[in-house]
């Protein structure tokens, strides 16, 4: 009986003992997490404070012609084919183009006293005028140093102002999933705003923002308005270019996009000598390895980059490259896919040296090259199987796979898909894209190239013809006449 009280009674203080030590952990828990937010809060508070000066708000207008009432171009009003179907007085009926100023804002901040400003191309882009506010809200014209489509970068400057504050710019190859980071900028055109948030991931590519993308994301709020602005580490350095949010509802969904510092300095430093951005250039199709590619080619796992086509007398074929080649490294840095490659590859400078680590035959192999220039219509010939069936106006064509249909967000069938449009074409100057969508050619519906090429032998003329073009889910006529 005895034994079994004091058995009772040691597991009762075992218990009270275990209790206690909790307590003692969760308060000394709760003592640090207490002592920690006041330090991290006014970290941020710190951060902002010296980095809100160098951020500046952008203030573009462009002119844009349109015809009130109407997305169909003037120009399809004024063809004998559409009056044959009307009668002769319809053209009267409708108001001529007007011009009009759309404006537009964004972010920027400043990397240099006398001015330089680091921003978005799409900020800026075809804009006539540019102002820049600063924070103590002077206003600036500003001038175009350079711009950078393929990867949103552009640079501007204003003159009149001296010693200006500047944000230091750090590595974002240092940048770790988890790290914290802020961004500042003008949403909605409310002046220095700030969010915070977390490094969600790096390297995020296929993204179909720009052609050249190695983003950062992360779940500081990034709106419109925040293009151009800086994403800044702990230590108030950009690592950064806030970019764009991912969103199916137009709102915030926690998903924003930032250009790595790294990529905009080199292009920043090209942008200021030159005025453009000269790209490197390998001559090789390339496409990322899986499972079954992997065990096809006889290769251990699916890491590297497989070569599926070598252009002739390009760069890469001057140095031995082969088709089936599987890419491992470059200048001794592994790399994890395509986009990598792609974009480590542009920001080699032409005529540098460079070296390739491949696995060929099942060996490993290094390979030397020269890095050549990117051709100036680089990436504009077209997907492969492009036809050229419309080439007098400019355009080049493709059967609608089921795989563009998904990727453009057409129905299957739906018609040909645009791959290319010539710069300077009649196609160009009615502004068509590559991925735009004929549906319809003189009035007769298309879904495939041979359709398409029926449809033109009806018709009586070959310098003119009259298409209806989808561009998601809204379509035009567009009358494309021969030079």
């Amino acid at each position: 009986m005895k034994t079994s009280v004091l058995k009772s009674q040691h597991r009762a203080i075992a218990l009270l003992f275990a209790f206690c030590l909790a307590v003692a952990a969760t308060l000394q828990t709760t003592n640090a997490l207490a002592t920690m937010a006041p330090a991290t809060s006014k970290m941020f508070v710190s951060v902002v404070k010296k980095a809100k000066p160098a951020v500046v708000h952008i203030k573009v207008e462009k002119t844009t012609k349109a015809r009130a009432g109407s997305p169909v171009p003037e120009e399809f009003f004024n063809n004998p084919f559409f009056e044959q179907f009307f009668g002769p007085y319809y053209r009267q009926q409708h108001p001529r183009q007007k011009e009009f100023k759309q404006r537009g804002q964004g972010s920027g901040f400043l990397i240099s006293k006398d001015g330089l400003i680091l921003t978005n191309n799409h900020v800026i882009e075809d804009a006539d005028d540019i102002k820049v506010v600063l924070s103590d809200n002077r206003e600036f014209e500003a001038k175009l140093v350079g711009t950078d489509p393929l990867s949103d970068v552009a640079l501007v400057k204003i003159d009149g102002a001296e010693n200006l504050p500047v944000l230091p710019l750090g590595d974002s190859d240092k940048l770790e999933v988890g790290e914290w980071v802020i961004a500042i900028g003008n949403p909605f055109g409310l002046s220095q705003t700030v969010t915070a948030g977390v490094v969600s991931a790096k390297g995020r590519s296929n993204v179909r923002i720009n052609d050249y993308e190695n983003f950062i994301q992360t779940d500081a709020a990034i709106n419109p308005g925040n293009s151009g602005g800086p994403l800044i580490n702990g230590q108030g350095e950009v690592v950064g270019i806030n970019t764009a949010l991912f969103s199916k509802t137009g709102g915030y969904m926690g998903i924003g996009f930032a250009i790595p510092i790294n990529m905009a300095k080199s292009i920043e430093k090209q942008l200021q000598t030159e005025g453009k951005v000269t790209r490197g250039w390998l001559g090789v199709v390339i496409q990322d390895i899986n499972e079954e590619l992997a065990e096809s080619f006889g290769l251990d796992d699916s890491k590297g980059i497989l070569v599926s086509e070598v252009q002739k007398d390009s760069p890469a074929d001057k140095a031995g490259l082969e088709q089936g080649d599987v890419i491992l490294r470059l200048n001794g840095k592994t790399l994890k896919n395509v986009a990598e490659l792609r974009n480590k590859v542009a920001l080699i400078s032409p005529d540098s040296k460079a070296t390739l680590l491949v696995i060929r035959d099942g060996k490993e192999k290094k390979i030397k090259v020269t890095i050549g220039e990117q051709p100036s219509d680089f990436g504009r010939k077209g997907l492969p199987g492009t036809a050229n069936i419309l080439k007098d106006f400019g355009l080049g064509l493709q059967n609608l796979t089921p795989e563009l249909a998904e990727r453009f967000g057409y129905q299957k069938d739906a018609g040909v898909v645009i791959s290319d449009v010539k710069p300077d074409s009649p196609a160009a100057l009615e502004g068509l894209k590559p991925g735009y969508l004929i549906e319809e050619v003189n009035r007769t519906r298309v879904s495939n190239l041979k359709e398409l090429r029926a449809a033109l032998k009806k018709s009586s003329s070959t310098k003119r013809i009259l298409l209806r073009i989808r561009a998601g889910d809204y379509s035009r006529y567009v009358v494309l006449s021969k030079k």
